[in-house]
């Protein structure tokens, strides 16, 4: 047994291409590039700034407006929904519970429940009544006009057997023998000579359309199959042979020329990109780290520090002035409350240690020093 693996058999060669294919595809490819490099480098910068658009101008429009709806219709209706309509919906629910639910509960209960159970006592009385009346007087009664209409009956059926032997005999003689008759030697005679020439006219018939399909058939055969078929044979498939071979390599040609575009667009965004990051970031960076950093440096310095600490030294001294103003006012209010209504009582102090002696707390005891007399 081999342990490596055996190699996988080659792909198979790709079928040979005529001269024809050859022909065309050279300036058909060279065409389509000329024709697409332009449209890929239109569509790339579409696509930089369709992001560039999102990323910095449609997300964060896209987001205040997701607040303002929010704000405007969500918060509204939760609120509504939540502070309104289901306290609303609590307060009908209760109140149809008091004024519907527990009245319809006590009517049913204590009165169509009992009237209901008199009216069942009534139905049952009624029902014994009438099965006693059908028990007693209907079924006898029923019983004796069976046995008097199956007498009636037997009699009718004695008339009516022989009523029905001479009706049968009559209709035999005067009506089956004479149809069976006129049956066996007039029509069914008629009948086979009238089919006998029916099958000759068929055949016939038959004979004339056959003769007429097959000119019909030879003359379309001749006069529009023939051409049809040399037609498609001779021209139609050789010129839609040529146009595939051509509708295949312009396709070929434009995914190879879209690829290529592709490339040549990149290329001539990195020079672009380059370029543009010489001419302009590169001075904007450089002004920025060695003029604008050491001024704002020395501003933060020389300027904001000082402000910052002179304000905040106000804004202390402005705390503790408010604060005197405060107490001042605090204690003004507190002596003129004294002035008109007299200075608080003062709660009685109260004894709040342990009991001493056999009146401490105890585990075993239930009386404790509150609550004992």
């Amino acid at each position: 047994m081999d342990p490596q693996k055996p190699p996988s058999p080659p792909p198979p060669p790709a079928p040979p291409e005529g001269c024809l294919v050859v022909a065309v595809r050279l300036p058909v490819r060279i065409v389509v590039l000329v024709l697409v490099v332009p449209v890929r480098m239109v569509w790339d910068a579409l696509v930089v700034t369709g992001r560039l658009l999102r990323d910095t101008v449609l997300r964060p429009l896209g987001r205040a407006l997701l607040w303002t709806g929010r704000a405007l219709f969500v918060w509204p209706f939760v609120g509504l929904w939540r502070y309104v309509l289901v306290p609303l919906g609590k307060a009908l629910g209760w109140l149809g519970r008091v004024l519907v639910v527990v009245p319809a509960l006590w009517l049913h209960r204590y009165v169509l429940t009992p009237v209901g159970h008199a009216v069942a006592w009534l139905a049952r009385g009624i029902g014994a009544g009438l099965a006693w009346v059908y028990a007693r007087v209907l079924c006898p009664a029923g019983h004796a006009l069976t046995w008097l209409l199956k007498g009636v009956g037997a009699v009718l059926a004695a008339l009516g057997t022989g009523v029905s032997t001479a009706v049968a005999w009559l209709a035999r003689y005067l009506v089956v023998v004479p149809a069976r008759w006129l049956y066996t030697w007039i029509l069914a005679p008629v009948g086979r000579a009238v089919a006998w020439c029916a099958r000759g006219l068929g055949r016939l018939l038959a004979l004339l359309a056959t003769g007429v399909g097959l000119a019909l058939y030879w003359t379309a055969r001749v006069l529009l199959v023939l051409p049809a078929l040399a037609l498609w044979r001779w021209v139609l498939a050789p010129v839609g042979r040529f146009l595939a071979v051509v509708a295949r390599e312009v396709a070929e040609a434009l995914g190879h020329a879209w690829r290529v575009a592709g490339r040549i667009s990149r290329a001539v965004g990195r020079v672009l990109g380059t370029l543009f990051r010489w001419i302009f970031v590169e001075p904007v960076r450089w002004v920025y780290r060695t003029v604008l950093t050491p001024v704002g440096h020395a501003v933060r310095h020389a300027v904001l520090r000082p402000v910052a600490a002179g304000v905040r030294a106000v804004g202390r001294a402005t705390r503790e002035a408010l604060t005197s103003a405060r107490d001042t006012v605090r204690q003004a209010r507190a002596e003129f409350r004294r002035m008109l209504f007299g200075a608080p009582p003062r709660p009685a102090a109260g004894d709040r240690r342990e009991p001493v002696a056999r009146d401490t707390r105890t585990l075993g005891r239930s009386t404790t020093a509150l609550t004992k007399d």
